[in-house]
């Protein structure tokens, strides 16, 4: 991301991560959250053709579980662009995700054991589908961030001693805190309760201004990088296309 945000990695894995981002406004942590779940466009299947079904299963059941299969989407793909996937499983067998082969070496299914039914001896499925490039503000299959949120960065300042005779109570805070000295630590390591990681002291808990934690899950579709890359560049199409409008 380009401007003057600060941003720290956590947290970080292909699907999932972590990231700390400071010198934003709530606005902003929104309109990212936002645009992660809505505007990052990603493969679905759209439309099947059924060749043979002899299953158990109806076309229209099979066809909502093709869509939610997760496809990887390039970054060459336009909004609308099709590709197409076949599938071809004679049983007895189990028809997984993984079964799918692509027109396209670039696309296919993001995990390769998503179960889509179970056949008998003598069942077939043979089947063509059209995957098709689309956001996630238009149908729910296309949200390449299946998990996206964030929180205010907490700040734990330790007062002092409790009381000699006062109450151990358990105190709960879920997210990322940071310390006096500056360290950021996930409150599961110490199972949320900042009395197991400071106990017997007296706490003060603030939020750091302008500073946001982000939780970041994708199906798979594309990398958490990737993913948070294309919804900034997003928000800078949207920004470019608004000051085009106003200049004219």
């Amino acid at each position: 991301m380009e401007g003057n945000f600060d941003v720290e990695v956590i947290e970080h894995e292909d699907r999932s991560a972590r990231f700390l981002v400071r010198n934003a406004t709530p606005a902003f942590a929104n309109g990212i959250r936002r645009a992660m779940i809505a505007d990052v466009p990603t493969l679905a299947i759209d439309t099947v053709r059924f060749i043979e079904n002899s299953s158990v299963m109806f076309n229209e059941q099979l066809a909502l579980r093709l869509g939610l299969v997760p496809l990887s989407t390039p970054d060459d793909y336009e909004l609308g662009e099709e590709v197409t996937l076949a599938l071809d499983v004679e049983g007895p067998a189990t028809a997984y995700s993984g079964d799918l082969v692509s027109s396209d070496d670039q696309v296919g299914p993001a995990e390769q054991n998503v179960p889509i039914i179970e056949l008998k001896e003598g069942q077939r499925l043979e089947l063509e589908a059209d995957a098709v490039l689309d956001v996630g503000r238009e149908h729910a299959k296309h949200q390449g961030g299946v998990s996206v949120g964030y929180r205010h960065l907490q700040r734990v300042i330790v007062e002092g001693n409790r009381e000699e005779f006062a109450d151990e109570e358990a105190n709960i805070t879920r997210g990322v805190i940071e310390t006096e000295e500056g360290d950021l630590i996930p409150t599961s390591e110490f199972g949320h309760d900042l009395s197991e990681r400071y106990p017997g002291k007296e706490l003060r808990v603030e939020d750091v201004p302008g500073a946001f934690v982000f939780h970041v899950e994708t199906d798979g579709s594309m990398t958490v990088d990737e993913l948070v890359d294309r919804a900034a560049a997003s928000i800078g199409d949207r920004a470019s296309e608004l000051e085009d409008a106003v200049a004219l």
